[in-house]
């Protein structure tokens, strides 16, 4: 629900949108709102929760596979496959922006870190986290050119985001119709290799947070294991040095005007190390409001069971609201406008997740996932 959140700016406009809201569909104070309330609470740290969800359900099927006796990578492997083709169908059918494939690829290399304990796990993420961070706010810094060298009038001079009418006429064809994406997809030489490309543009992010994750379903941290007043001190620690963090970049980058030096440091580089924690703090929060089951609890966890039918239903909302051939809404709303379409959304995975739930054993997609890697129809229906 929070990854669409911000998709749906990357589905509605152009991809440098998504990265830099001036370049597209920005301007009104409600875009600006918008994009202030999802930097803020939003941008990065759902992902996060995501990827970390992600690393440990790996651990959780494993150890199910490994106490049946089929073997854990007889089982991990065909559904790292499996889910490789989603995310390639996902990417080169409807949209760009598929975390699929790149969980995949990452996926199969992360099954050598399950057996180990969760302190190790924590120390190795820590250890990838700052391999990751460290070099890459590197690379983006020595990019720019040096603000306090660069005269006022000149700030604009250096845009990496700039939209020409000429980009915007292509994407705009683009999304004419799915034929018309996988061309445009596959034409392109650097975008057809983008979910290999992903490996080393933000791959070792990825195994991070599932390492992350690992440690904290071993650790009891996922499970609600740990004490509530734990889970109170993590929530209210982390939480307000997000919002503090989040808050101050987003005042400085509203009151320099998106300048991008000003707004590609603080963007890309100067909060990212504080995702992780960001995420840690929401879930404590989440295991300290949800620690008995109740009916708003399970509404949101039918939404987690079936979070791969919704992640990619969502795609299928976008495609069917935004392409040519269907709603044809492409292009046409500002960012504000276009994030009114997320709580209807919300509201749908609310909906229609307990009640496919309360008479299937898995979403949609779940079960096509879960065929495919056993190679054998799955029982669907619940019995009695």
């Amino acid at each position: 629900m929070g990854i669409f959140s911000v998709n749906v700016i990357g589905m509605v406009m152009i991809e440098k949108a998504y990265f830099y809201p001036p370049a597209y569909g920005f301007g009104g104070l409600g875009d600006r709102i918008m994009w202030a309330a999802n930097f803020i609470l939003v941008d990065g740290k759902f992902r996060a929760m995501f990827s970390v969800l992600f690393g440990a359900s790996m651990v959780l099927v494993i150890e199910r596979a490994e106490a049946s006796g089929r073997g854990g990578w007889n089982v991990h492997w065909p559904r790292m496959v499996v889910l490789l083709l989603f995310g390639l169908a996902h990417f080169y059918l409807l949209w760009w922006g598929d975390i699929l494939a790149n969980y995949a690829l990452i996926g199969l290399f992360a099954f050598v870190f399950w057996r180990f304990d969760a302190i190790v796990l924590l120390f190795i993420a820590v250890l990838v986290f700052a391999g990751y961070y460290g070099p890459t706010a590197y690379e983006r810094l020595a990019a720019m050119p040096k603000a306090e060298v660069t005269a006022p009038a000149q700030t604009g001079a250096w845009d990496p985001y700039h939209v020409t009418p000429e980009e915007i006429a292509r994407d705009a064809a683009a999304h004419a119709s799915i034929p018309a994406h996988v061309r445009a997809t596959l034409g392109d030489p650097n975008t057809a290799l983008r979910p290999i490309g992903s490996l080393f543009s933000y791959g070792f992010e990825t195994l991070a947070f599932m390492l992350l994750g690992m440690a904290g379903y071993k650790s009891g941290f996922l499970t609600g294991a740990w004490s509530r007043r734990a889970y109170a001190g993590i929530a209210l620690v982390l939480i307000s040095a997000s919002l503090g963090l989040f808050g101050f970049a987003a005042g400085t980058i509203l009151r320099a005007d998106f300048d991008p030096l000003v707004y590609a440091p603080w963007d890309q580089i100067y909060v990212a190390p504080m995702h992780p924690l960001s995420a840690i703090g929401y879930m404590a929060l989440i295991m300290l409001i949800f620690h008995r089951r109740g009916a708003l609890a399970d509404r949101f966890a039918a939404v987690g069971r079936a979070a791969f039918s919704n992640y990619l239903g969502a795609t299928l909302v976008g495609t069917l609201l935004f392409f040519g051939t269907f709603g044809g809404l492409y292009g046409t709303l500002s960012r504000g406008q276009a994030w009114l379409i997320v709580p209807p959304v919300w509201a749908l995975m609310l909906l229609w997740s307990k009640w496919w739930l309360d008479r299937f054993r898995y979403g949609p997609f779940e079960w096509a996932w879960r065929s495919l890697a056993r190679w054998e129809w799955q029982p669907m229906r619940k019995t009695g």
